[in-house]
C-alpha cells in the first residue's frame, strides 16, 4: 500500500512540477542532490547537473539526522513540499523531513525526529557578513546557501521536487 500511495505521490508531483517550472537552459529541474561531504547543492534534470552551488549544514555535519535537537541534516529522499520568505533568513524551502524511516527510527529510540528543515538563506547581520555564514557549518540541520543563490533557486525549482541527501 505504501508503494503505491509513493508511486501515486511521485507521479502526481512530476506532472505538476514539469508544467510549472522555470527552465534552466531550456530543462526542467527534476531533482535536488545534496552531498553534504562536498557542500554541494546540485540542480539536476534527466540525470544532468546543470548547476551547482556552495552551501552550509548543520552544526554537526557527519552522519544523518537521528532526532530533534542534534543538529544534523539528514540523509536520504524527501520533497520540496512548501515555501516562504523568510524575516531572519531570506527566503526558505521545506523538505519533507522526517519521511517514514526517520520517523521509526526515531520512534524505535524512543525521541521525537524533529522538523522543519529548510533550504534558506543566510542572515542579514551587520556585524557578521555574508561570506562569514558561507565559511561555516552553522545551522541546526538546515541547509543554508548565499541570499542570491536561494533567489535562484526558489525561481528555478518548485514545491513536489524530490530532493535526495547524501552524506
Amino acid at each position: 500500500m505504501r508503494w503505491l500511495f509513493a508511486l501515486l505521490c511521485l507521479t502526481t508531483a512530476l506532472t505538476g512540477h514539469a508544467s510549472t517550472s522555470t527552465p534552466l537552459n531550456g530543462k526542467t529541474i527534476d531533482k535536488v542532490l545534496v552531498v553534504k561531504s562536498e557542500r554541494k547543492l546540485h540542480l539536476i534534470s534527466r540525470g544532468d547537473t546543470l548547476k551547482s552551488y556552495r552551501i552550509s549544514l548543520g552544526k554537526q555535519p557527519e552522519g544523518a539526522k537521528q532526532r530533534e535537537g542534534d543538529r544534523r541534516t539528514p540523509e536520504g529522499f524527501y520533497w520540496i513540499d512548501w515555501r516562504k520568505p523568510s524575516d531572519k533568513y531570506n527566503l526558505s524551502m521545506h523538505i519533507s523531513y522526517p519521511n517514514a524511516r526517520d520517523q521509526a527510527q526515531a520512534r524505535a529510540k524512543g525521541v521525537p525526529a524533529g522538523g522543519m528543515i529548510m533550504i534558506h538563506g543566510t542572515p542579514l547581520d551587520e556585524e557578521y557578513p555574508e561570506w562569514f555564514f558561507h565559511t561555516l557549518d552553522w545551522t541546526e540541520g538546515c541547509i543554508a546557501m548565499k541570499n542570491n543563490d536561494i533567489r535562484e533557486i526558489w525561481s528555478l525549482v518548485k514545491d513536489g521536487t524530490l530532493i535526495e541527501i547524501r552524506p
